[in-house]
């Protein structure tokens, strides 16, 4: 006879309810924005046991959703063991302790702005991208620190022995300072990345490599695209914010031009302020890049508002406009009617499948077309001594004919603007 019951020591994932408000100004129907908000629940490892929906003209200043739905709140979360309430707009730091103290501890209250945090902590890979998350989290729990330490500081209000000390804002303070200092540290250690990363950006530049940016709403196929396309084997998943990290390979296209395609993080609607701003060295990517390729989930159903959301952050960034392809995915999950109507709807727009591999050959095709306008004909004598300006030649334009001369090699070659000059010193006729 066993002397114990074994248990299991597996962690037990979080039980969420998700709360939204419907005040008739956002672009997306509620519903969706809680699905996806269930979405990013699941992928930072939480299960949804219920939702809580209210439409309101705005928001209540004390608890968001008013007192009469903050004790249907309580009561949902008692009733159905809840571990954590997600809210799917941003609290403030007064509303946010309000209601913890309504629900009470442990039970957490947070928002769509921690919850991204949350899982952004979870998913970065790099240095850069720790620091960048951190840096994030750093500024959204600064004006949330009052709520962390009232205990302390209601101790001090009531007066009395031991009041005179004022241990809860003197331990506040601290706090504070101590972020600070670190928050300085983190964008004195990010500046120093962007830096090298601008070096390493204008050394490609000034190879005349055409550089190629993938964007994209989260979960729309850009890490199996770049996989797809370069034979790389960049981490891809079914899963909201699967990567977080850039990622930059090269690639040559048949006309034997080389080109680089960075991977960069996806986007999402009411994506946090200060998050834009953490990564912003990442997303200098994209501002840099000649060309963007957006990618689109296809068979989505907010196809048409998510390219919005992603333009939006475009524009918040200064890379609206870039020249840029619509590049609808996942176009094998479509009927052909449906796809069909899309191909007239957006005749600029290149439909592929990444995962299945259709369509990239006119993917290909139509960068080749971007990369190559604005490109000028020209006939160069290359001396032999300068080998790595040869190898520039085969690996940076689209050699036409060359044949080998006394002085060098004489060939006539379309480049670009930047090859062009790069060239210039030697060009003949």
């Amino acid at each position: 006879m066993a002397r114990f019951t074994p248990f299991s020591t597996e962690p037990q994932p979080e039980r969420a309810i998700l709360v939204g408000v419907d005040t008739g100004k956002s672009p997306w129907p509620l519903e969706d924005s809680l699905a996806e908000l269930g979405r990013l629940a699941e992928t930072d490892g939480a299960v949804v046991v219920g939702t809580l929906t209210q439409r309101l003209d705005s928001p209540v200043p004390r608890t968001f959703i008013g007192s009469g739905k903050t004790e249907e709140l309580v009561r949902l979360v008692n009733a159905l063991d809840a571990d954590v309430v997600i809210f799917d707009d941003e609290l403030t730091p007064s509303q946010q302790s309000n209601l913890e103290r309504a629900v009470k501890e442990p039970k957490k209250v947070i928002d769509r702005t921690a919850l991204i945090l949350d899982i952004f902590g979870n998913h970065a890979r790099t240095r850069e991208g720790r620091l960048q998350v951190q840096l994030a989290q750093l500024q959204y729990l600064l004006p949330r620190l009052r709520g962390m330490w009232s205990h302390l500081v209601g101790e001090q209000t009531r007066g009395g022995i031991g009041s005179r000390f004022g241990q809860g804002e003197s331990q506040l303070e601290v706090d504070r300072r101590l972020i600070r200092d670190r928050i300085a540290t983190l964008r004195k250690e990010l500046k120093s990345l962007e830096q090298r990363r601008g070096v390493q950006s204008k050394a490609r530049w000034d190879a005349g490599i055409y550089r190629v940016a993938l964007v994209g709403y989260t979960n729309a196929g850009k890490s199996t695209l770049l996989n797809k396309l370069t034979g790389s084997e960049v981490y891809a998943k079914d899963e909201l914010f699967a990567t977080l990290d850039p990622t930059t390979r090269s690639l040559d296209l048949e006309e034997g031009r080389k080109i680089t395609i960075t991977d960069t993080v996806g986007f999402i609607q009411k994506l946090p302020t200060n998050l834009v701003e953490a990564f912003k060295s990442t997303l200098a990517e994209v501002v840099a890049a000649d060309l963007i390729l957006h990618v689109v989930d296809a068979c989505d159903p907010n196809a048409d508002r998510e390219i919005e959301a992603v333009n939006n952050v475009l524009k918040d960034i200064g890379a609206h406009d870039k020249r840029s392809v619509l590049v609808y995915n996942k176009v094998d999950l479509l009927d052909d009617e449906t796809r069909k109507q899309l191909e007239v709807t957006h005749p600029d727009a290149v439909c592929i499948s990444a995962l299945e591999g259709k369509g990239l050959r006119g993917l290909l095709y139509r960068i080749a077309q971007e990369a190559s306008d604005g490109d000028t004909t020209c006939t160069v004598l290359v001396p032999y001594d300068k080998g790595m300006l040869m190898r520039m030649v085969h690996e940076r334009t689209q050699v036409i004919s060359e044949r080998y001369e006394e002085g060098g090699l004489l060939a006539t070659v379309r480049a670009s603007q930047r090859m062009a000059m790069t060239l210039s010193p030697y060009m003949v006729g």
